[in-house]
């Protein structure tokens, strides 16, 4: 009999999350839907309000800035680690390699003229900094590989607004057309539909009913729209902002501490006040009769004529000497901003800090209860996240960019590859392998934390190309070749610093190792 109850639904279920025993459960009844149900419907909406949030809250400016210059930054470059042992060719031979694309690619992508950049306004960092933006702002990060052969590199990029992929005549959703993204039978986007001007454009354009439709890539492979979010379920089509799950905390606070503001404002310019006796109710019993209309002006008259002859009624620097028979002064309470107000802010900032997934100390510059080992865990914790972000950026929207780049230099005869060398075009990420490097994780104790990198690399976990990506975003190769230069031109006599040994780095003084240099 219970079981039978209990499967007609009359029963409670195991889990309290499925039941509605509670109260808070009885009116926690979200819709329960597809993915793209979720995300579609009400996605403008979600994405107008986190660029609202982005132009005019500071926190969320701020942290937006933050997490952009950390991951990305301004010079977002690859190293080069061509898979040299999967293409059967010599460690030399990657080792060339690698020189001569980064070396063709610094040319290409630091170039002042910007040719890289479609619209010619950025360089190839300043483009990967803005889909990065978007991609925190509007939840994707939507790239087009153009060709313009009269350019000296005819491979161009150019970083499209999101908003610009939609369905054709804005037309409703197909089960193979979603939002501007095409599907195959398998669920792969292989075309994407770009309307050509924006649809809420301030000048009349025919673009705004016109789209073009553009392939994932070509026949051979080449990149042509890079198309970068998080996918949290199957079947998600487009991506949801960053700032979705706290755009309702960040509003209710930058309202809360406008509110604030202005109480304080007011309770600056309007200190004090004077308050006379006569209320409204004295007036009537007075001057109610007669000619009272005369009399009430009379008597404001006298007391207007009273101030004026002494100057009026001033604070700080002036003197009151007397005030009109039967005024006082009162003065206005000044209880707002509330006492806990810093507290409570520091709360709400610490729920946003975790939405946007950096530390609190980071998002109000507030580094007044923090020592060293808390703040070394909590750099710690977000670099992982950040790392983890910037590796899938770059694989996702910078390493198919960099490898339409690299057939290019290659086809063109401008990097060339050795006799009987396996096809570029059957082997793109054998070739074009890298690992990308952005700003360095910077030190919160320099001395200690230098210490422990030569550690890792005496102890074989790390390398010096390794440390120095990490920690100050260089590259060692070039750091090198400058020291080498700079050995150079040293007095006779005198040792650079890299000269000295790891030992004397980690403080043992008296090591052999220390010893036999010496």
């Amino acid at each position: 009999m219970r079981l039978k109850a209990g499967a007609q639904g009359f029963g409670e279920t195991s889990y309290v999350a499925g039941g509605d025993s509670s109260d808070a459960m009885l009116a926690f009844q979200p819709p329960f839907r597809s993915a793209d149900a979720e995300v579609l419907p009400n996605r403008e909406r979600i994405v107008s309000r986190s660029r609202d949030l982005a132009r005019n809250n500071g926190w969320t400016a701020g942290g937006i800035v933050k997490e952009v210059d950390a991951v990305v930054g301004s010079r977002f470059r690859p190293l080069l680690k061509p898979d040299w042992m999967a293409l059967g060719l010599s460690s030399e031979w990657a080792a060339e390699f690698k020189n001569r694309v980064e070396a063709r690619w610094r040319n290409y992508a630091e170039d002042p003229r910007k040719l890289c950049d479609l619209t010619r306004s950025q360089t190839v960092g300043q483009m990967f900094a803005l889909a990065y933006r978007n991609y925190i702002i509007e939840g994707e990060a939507l790239g087009i590989v153009s060709w313009r052969p009269e350019r000296p590199t005819a491979t161009v990029l150019r970083v499209v607004d999101p908003d610009l992929l939609s369905t054709p005549a804005d037309l409703a959703d197909e089960t193979r057309l979603r939002s501007g993204v095409e599907l195959d039978r398998h669920g792969a986007a292989f075309r994407y539909h770009f309307r050509q001007a924006h649809a809420a454009s301030p000048y009349a354009d025919e673009g705004q009913f016109t789209w073009k439709a553009l392939p994932r890539e070509k026949g051979w492979g080449r990149p042509v729209v890079m198309h970068f979010f998080d996918k949290f379920r199957d079947g998600q089509t487009r991506g949801v902002s960053r700032l979705a799950p706290i755009i309702e905390t960040l509003r209710m606070e930058d309202h809360y501490g406008r509110v604030e503001l202005q109480a304080a404002v007011i309770n600056a310019v309007l200190a004090a006040f004077i308050k006379s006796p006569m209320g409204p109710e004295a007036m009537d019993e007075l001057f109610g009769e007669g000619d009272g209309g005369n009399a009430i002006l009379g008597y404001h008259e006298n007391r207007q004529s009273y101030y004026e002859a002494r100057d009026g009624v001033r604070m700080g620097n002036a003197r009151i000497t007397q005030l009109f028979p039967g005024d006082e002064i009162g003065m206005v309470s000044t209880s707002r901003p509330a006492a806990q107000f810093a507290e409570f802010e520091g709360a709400v900032l610490r729920k946003i800090a975790s939405g946007l997934g950096i530390s609190y100390e980071q998002l109000a510059a507030d580094w007044s209860k923090t020592n060293y080992s808390s703040a070394r865990a909590a750099l710690v914790e977000i670099w992982r996240g950040w790392t983890s972000r910037r590796v899938s950026f770059a694989q996702g929207f910078c390493q198919p960019f960099f490898m339409a780049w690299l057939e290019e230099e290659i086809d063109t005869g401008r990097i060339t590859l050795p006799r009987g060398a396996p096809s570029f075009r059957e082997n793109w990420s054998a070739y074009s392998r890298a690992k990308w490097i952005g700003p360095g994780k910077g030190f919160v104790d320099p001395v200690k934390e230098a210490q422990a990198a030569a550690m890792r690399v005496a102890l074989g976990l790390s390398t010096l190309e390794e440390e120095a990506a990490e920690l100050t975003g260089s590259d060692w190769l070039e750091n090198m070749e400058q020291i080498k230069r700079e050995i150079g031109v040293l007095p006779e006599g005198s040792l650079h610093p890299v000269q000295e040994s790891f030992a004397r780095l980690l403080g043992q003084v008296g090591s052999p190792l220390l010893d036999e240099r010496t």
